[in-house]
């Protein structure tokens, strides 16, 4: 007989889970394993809200949601056990988890540090572990993790605000420097301004480079060159703008997840130009093949990044001061974030206060 998420494991937990594709999350009582010899155990202090949680709860993307779902993969504490043969880190440190707790370790792409390429990678909720059990995320009171998938978080980093880094930060870094694009001089553009859009400009400014973004929203102009620091703006419904900026970008990054057209964005980008898919529509686009013929022009994807560049990832943003631009939330407000997330009411990551509010919601 099987037993219940409570019992599977010595350590007991708590966090919030979704139990069907309603998405509504409820308190929820687990367990996770015992602390093993290359494990890290840490108290969860914050917690980053990313779309892909919103997905997975609803059930959105077929086959991949497993119930109860704990979601969470921006997850950032302090950390409170250390397995016998963890070189990584201490008791105290502060440590971070990201989209990723564990993979072959033998494959090519493990070898090759990109683990997150892995055929065999586990995700750190909604998936099966070695063991057998559900893996849970981050809207708990504790993680643990074998130490590869555990990060180091930069002592001048602030946990709440560096929390979003451990998925919409290495998602827009990853790609800039995987297709040259993480160049002094080099014209990017940045495609929607929400979770992923700015912090892509942020990185891309302290890379050098020079930043146009590209909204529907003509309100978020100022936003973007006043706050972010961009250096130019395009409404993509405005035609005569999108075409007085034709063949100007070396590449961009597309944040947008929702459909839409790729022609024009494909005529913003000068001979090599790379367009870059960072977002996951739900439908699959329609792709213009005969632009990218005249200019050699690129169409990619890029998911996040394997644990070595994730850890860069990290570092690089301490030094240079970047963090996202977060609303802080109480667990209890879990549900109500999700429903303004869908809306694209967020400016621009929740972050739940995991280590101040969820003990008040236990049962």
């Amino acid at each position: 007989m099987a037993k219940s998420p409570e019992e599977e494991h010595p350590e007991k937990a708590f966090g919030w889970a979704a139990r069907d594709s309603s998405g509504i999350l409820s308190p929820f009582k687990f367990s996770r394993r015992a602390t093993g010899e290359k494990d890290i155990r840490f108290k969860v202090l914050y917690c980053g809200v990313c779309h892909s949680d919103l997905h997975m709860v609803k059930s959105e993307w077929e086959g991949a949601s497993i119930y109860p779902l704990v979601p969470g993969h921006e997850i950032v504490g302090v950390a409170t056990e250390v397995g016998s043969k963890v070189n990584k880190v201490k008791v105290g440190d502060k440590v971070g988890v990201g989209c990723l707790v564990g993979a072959c370790h033998s494959c090519d792409d493990c070898n090759n540090d990109l683990e997150v390429y892995c055929s065999k990678m586990i995700l750190t909720y909604s998936n099966i572990y070695h063991d057998g059990t559900i893996t849970y995320g981050g809207y708990s009171d504790t993680m643990v993790a074998d130490e590869r998938y555990v990060f180091r978080f930069p002592e001048n980093l602030p946990l709440d605000a560096g929390a979003p880094l451990l998925c919409a930060g290495i998602t827009v870094y990853s790609p800039l420097k995987y297709y040259g694009l993480a160049e002094a001089g080099k014209h990017i553009g940045v495609v929607g301004l929400g979770g992923l859009g700015h912090v892509a400009v942020k990185f891309a400014k302290a890379f050098g480079a020079k930043v146009t973004v590209i909204s529907t929203s003509p309100s978020k102009k100022d936003e973007a060159l006043e706050h972010l620091g961009a250096d130019s703006f395009l409404v993509s419904r405005d035609q005569e703008e999108m075409q007085a900026a034709q063949g100007t970008l070396d590449g961009i990054i597309d944040t947008i997840s929702a459909m839409h057209s790729l022609l024009p964005l494909i005529g913003l980008l000068k001979t090599h130009g790379k367009l870059v898919m960072v977002g996951a529509p739900e439908k699959p686009l329609e792709l213009p093949v005969f632009p990218l013929l005249i200019g050699r022009k690129m169409v990619a994807g890029s998911a996040t990044g394997g644990m070595k560049e994730t850890q860069e990832m990290l570092d690089f943003a301490a030094k240079h001061n970047i963090t996202a631009d977060v609303e802080v939330i109480p667990m209890e407000y879990v549900n109500t974030a999700f429903q303004r997330l869908a809306k694209g009411d967020v400016r621009y990551r929740f972050v739940i206060d995991i280590g101040n509010t969820l003990a008040a919601t236990m049962p």
